[in-house]
């Protein structure tokens, strides 16, 4: 016997000592299943092994050390176990071991061996949330292989200084140290590791300067600094990290201003300098950054007016520059951030009138309270379906504790608005606002550990992980299926989070070029109408095979084109409106879509065509909000171009979805972001007529949009879906009015020639218009 392969079995019992009598055995991989009791001593005889893969089971008791005598051992998983005892010193015989996993033992307790150093092959060094003590060993920068270094312990007693050596591993990709007792400066030698991608050093008791060398790691993606007490300036020279994706350094001692080189555009998940002592005003430079998503600038001493240039950050979800010293009105601006959920300006000294147009947002948080508002404002509550508050006056519901996650709902009725007036005087306009519009703020949870993973992820997911997520990926949890592969529900270990994975099929010709399309299109961007890609993995399955995977997060309504053509075998568990699509939910779904492009068109460095715009790509929320996905036939062009115009790129061989590639990619062996918008026209015909671009009844020369036109506008009500009316009652004038005006944009989008086609911009504009006149 030379393999041992029985991962994801659903077994029990103990290993028998009887393994060491299978003296040719080089793998035995018992990953994911319920094996109990010791490891048996016997393992030490099987000199030929190289490979043991023993995590996610319940195996206890110490690591045996005649591991050590199995010379030829490569890897070593035994991560997410009950082990006890110290870490054997005598592991530093395995020569040639390249992955030592030893995490998620929490009894496994002592200090970190100084002879782990001897181990100079290891590329990899898991750690992680044990209850190790003492010091980080110095011999740990004899470790020059190293490319992940992953000791970010919960509960732990480590102590003392990072190793000053540790310059010397310039292999090091990754380097997670979070939630320990460290303590003193940084080595500067940190600020020499040129491949660094993912450096957490959060909640530690770092002192001194932020190290400006920090500017040198050009490949860096997520910088985790908070929780120490970190002195001095925020170095200018981080915004030399044009990858840098999440920048944490909340809960120190900074002091000065905020530098403007640190606002770069490509800042996409959270840009956080909350709990310190900044001074001086808000950059107007702030506006650059379009793609992030959380700013967080709360309990500092900024000062200043809020500039108008926030509302160029399109994709912010929160905002929170709560306990600081602004003053002057609220900008009107911030009413364009469409995709704001948490709005929290308290405790400050802004004062005139709230803007009407705040309105218009759909806020699930906010707080205004502490300042000088003045004046009578009207303020309509119209699509917060999530704001509460629990005032019954305004029949807003409780707000849930931070343990409890918001209560989410349709995206429905937005034709009745709900008007409040509220007078605001002196000490009583305080008191009025703070019953109003008082959120009882969730204690700040500090982003103690962000997962990370380098490059364009957030989530460190190994192969074996997304195997136990999605049940050895079992045909019950398939939710999907591409040209390229296939999507699977999965559930992390945490019990909560759940994920899809798009495992690609490597046999299929352009399955490969895929992945890395979808990689590169993905990498650094970010938008609430986007699907988040949670991680990637790029491995060998255990039939020691290709394994190439993209994990996102899971959209619980599924595709829209699930939602367009139900086939009448409901899914349990799934919505019984299924095919109950009403004109304001499509028209949403029509507006997300089309910010969706604007933003890949217009709102990052370079031009992204997606290339693939249809129904199955496009995936809906809880609350029915969309995000567009597969990302494998995009291309990523040179180039922002102003956007009335449009941008192309040759290649050879373009591949689309019949029905939605526009016509001149017959001709022409170029793609453009017209081509996009001619995809997004046939959408919102097909949305609205229910019917596919490759209906039956379309013969000869007639297409999707020549049907639709040979009936706009007189006829137009006699060819869209009649499940359109089934929502809240409207004017029959307006609501044919407002079906005309969607229909003409999706017509406009798909005009034969590309230069007769709206521009996406203008699309959005015009979406708008016709939801407010729908909802007035």
């Amino acid at each position: 016997v030379v393999a041992i392969k029985l991962y994801s079995r659903g077994l029990m019992g103990s290993l028998s000592p009887h393994i060491g009598n299978l003296s040719f055995l080089r793998i035995i991989n018992l990953n994911n299943n319920s094996f109990r009791g010791r490891i048996p001593e016997e393992i030490g005889l099987l000199r030929r092994l190289m490979y043991i893969e023993f995590s996610n089971n319940s195996f206890l008791g110490t690591i045996p050390k005649n591991i050590s005598q199995c010379r030829n051992l490569v890897y070593l998983n035994l991560i997410d176990n009950n082990f006890s005892g110290t870490i054997p010193p005598e592991l530093q015989l395995l020569k040639k071991l390249r992955d030592l996993g030893i995490g998620k033992n929490k009894l496994l307790s002592g200090p970190i061996p100084q002879s782990i150093g001897n181990l100079t092959s290891l590329t990899q060094l898991a750690l992680r949330s044990c209850s190790l003590s003492g010091e980080i060993p110095e011999s740990l920068a004899q470790l020059r292989s190293l490319g992940i270094l992953d000791l970010g312990i919960y509960s732990t007693q480590v102590v003392g200084k990072i190793p000053s050596g540790i310059g010397n591993l310039v292999g090091l990709s990754l380097v997670q140290l979070y939630n320990n007792k460290l303590e003193g400066p940084i080595p500067l030698s940190m600020g020499t590791l040129s491949n660094l991608y993912v450096l957490d050093l959060g909640d530690n008791g770092f002192t001194g300067d932020i190290p400006t060398n920090f500017g040198n790691l050009s490949l860096l993606t997520n910088l985790y600094l908070q929780g120490n007490n970190f002195s001095g300036h925020i170095p200018k020279s981080i915004g030399n990290c044009s990858n840098l994706l999440e920048l944490y350094l909340s809960r120190n001692n900074l002091i000065g201003s905020i530098p403007q080189e640190i606002l770069i555009p490509v800042l996409s998940i959270s840009l956080d300098l909350s709990y310190n002592a900044l001074m001086g005003s808000i950059p107007i430079e702030v506006g650059s950054l379009k793609n992030l998503a959380i700013l967080d600038l709360s309990n500092n001493r900024l000062s200043g007016l809020i500039p108008n240039s926030l509302r160029t950050c399109i994709s912010l979800e929160q905002l929170d520059l709560e306990g600081n010293l602004f003053e002057g009105q609220l900008p009107e601006g911030l009413s364009s951030l469409m995709g704001l959920t948490n709005l929290d300006l308290s405790r400050n000294n802004l004062s005139g009138t709230i803007p009407s147009s705040f309105g218009m947002l759909r806020l699930q948080q906010l707080n205004l309270s502490f300042n000088r508002l003045q004046g009578q404002t009207a303020i309509s509550l119209q699509g917060n379906k999530q704001l509460c508050g629990g005032i019954l006056e305004l029949n807003l519901p409780p707000c849930p504790s931070s343990s409890s996650s918001s209560p989410i709902s349709s995206r429905k009725n937005l034709s009745t608005p709900l008007k409040i007036v509220i007078p605001i005087a002196g000490v009583a306009a305080i008191l009025c606002l703070v019953v109003f519009l008082y959120k009882i703020r969730a204690s700040k949870k500090s982003p103690s550990s962000p997962p990370s993973f380098a490059g364009v992820t957030f989530l460190r997911l190994s192969y074996s992980d997304l195997l136990k997520a999605t049940g050895g990926f079992a045909e019950a949890n398939l939710v999907g299926f591409g040209r390229f592969g296939h999507v699977y529900k999965g559930i992390l270990d945490d019990g909560v989070t759940v994920i899809a994975v798009k495992v690609l099929n490597l046999v299929t010709k352009g399955a490969s070029k895929s992945f890395s399309a979808e990689c590169n299109a993905l990498r650094g961007i970010r938008h609430r109408n986007l699907l988040k890609i949670l991680s990637v993995c790029e491995s060998i399955d255990f039939q020691e095979n290709d394994f190439k995977a993209l994990v996102y997060e899971f959209k619980a309504n599924g595709s829209l084109d699930k939602w367009l053509y139900y086939n009448g075998e409901r899914e349990e568990g799934s919505d019984a409106r299924l095919r109950n699509l009403d004109i304001t939910e499509r028209l949403n779904i029509a507006i997300d879509v089309a910010q969706a492009l604007e933003y890949l068109h217009c709102g990052t460095e370079s031009i992204i065509v997606h290339g693939d715009l249809k129904p199955s790509n496009i995936l809906l929320g809880e609350d029915m909000s969309a995000c567009v996905g597969d990302f494998g036939l995009s291309k990523i062009l040179s180039s922002v171009v102003p956007p009335h115009e449009s941008s192309s790129i040759s290649t050879i061989g373009i591949k689309g979805t019949i029905g939605y590639v526009p016509p001149e990619y017959g001709m022409i062996n170029s793609i453009s972001t017209k081509g996009d918008v001619y995809s997004y026209g046939i959408l919102v015909l097909e949305m609205f007529t229910n019917r596919r671009p490759t209906d039956d009844s379309f013969i000869d020369h007639v297409n999707l949009h020549n049907f639709v036109r040979a009936a706009f506008p007189n006829r137009v009500m006699e060819i869209v879906d009649p499940l359109i009316r089934i929502g809240p009652q409207q004017n029959d004038t307006e609501f044919e009015g407002c079906v005309c005006s969607i229909i003409s944009i999706g017509l406009r989008c798909s005009k034969e020639i590309s230069g007769e086609r709206m521009s996406i911009t203008n699309v959005v504009r015009e979406l708008h218009k016709i939801r407010n006149k729908l909802s007035s």
